[in-house]
């Protein structure tokens, strides 16, 4: 016969601060969800999703970097470009992650966890040139979409319609049309004069 523990709470308008207990689910596990999806079907897309995670909030964050340090002549188109873009990588981190707990996995979340994850390379503390800050963003971008078009044929195949509709739909989409307006930044066109034409 099992026996409850009774406690008698006595109703307190004081907070109840410093609690502490056990993980209630580990990193890395998942547990089970009734959508119709085999568990290690929801396991390789957790493991899948949660790399892509940690790479978009690692892009994410270099997008705030540079709108916080860009200098120069852009300076105005590239802070408000680069704010608008850190948004979007925003919202689509809060996808992946919510994309992860539906299948019953557990979402990285820390900035240390994310750090021992990502495969984008960390950039210096300090400013960078503008050139330099667009490369390093194309290059996370690039590392981005490498994953997650892997990710969604893998996703495709197991027959994880939600999260292969993820990965193309909004992850795919969003960083390639970010990358075509951040590489436009780097061509070499003249801006007043057009190259090979004389002044009148």
């Amino acid at each position: 016969m099992n026996k409850t523990k009774s406690t008698n709470v006595i109703p307190s308008a004081a907070p109840l601060t410093g609690q502490h207990a056990h993980e209630i689910q580990a990193f890395g596990s998942v547990v089970r969800m009734p959508i119709a999806l085999a568990e290690n079907t929801r396991r390789e897309s957790v493991d899948n999703l949660n790399q892509l995670l940690a790479d978009t909030i690692t892009l994410r964050d270099l997008y705030k970097k540079h709108h916080w340090q860009v200098s120069g002549p852009t300076f105005y188109q590239l802070h408000l470009l680069f704010d608008k873009h850190f948004n979007e990588q925003n919202e689509l981190v809060d996808g992946i992650a919510e994309r992860i707990m539906l299948l019953g996995g557990v979402s990285v979340a820390m900035s240390a966890d994310v750090a021992e994850m990502t495969l984008v390379p960390r950039p210096p503390k300090g400013r960078e040139e503008v050139p330099v800050q667009i490369s390093r963003l194309l290059h996370a971008h690039e590392i981005v979409l490498k994953e997650a078009r892997t990710m969604a044929r893998q996703a495709a195949e197991e027959g994880d319609d939600g999260t292969n509709d993820l990965l193309v739909s909004n992850v795919i989409r969003t960083n390639e049309l970010q990358v075509w307006f951040v590489a436009e930044h780097l061509v070499a066109g003249p801006l007043v004069h057009a190259n090979g034409q004389d002044a009148e």
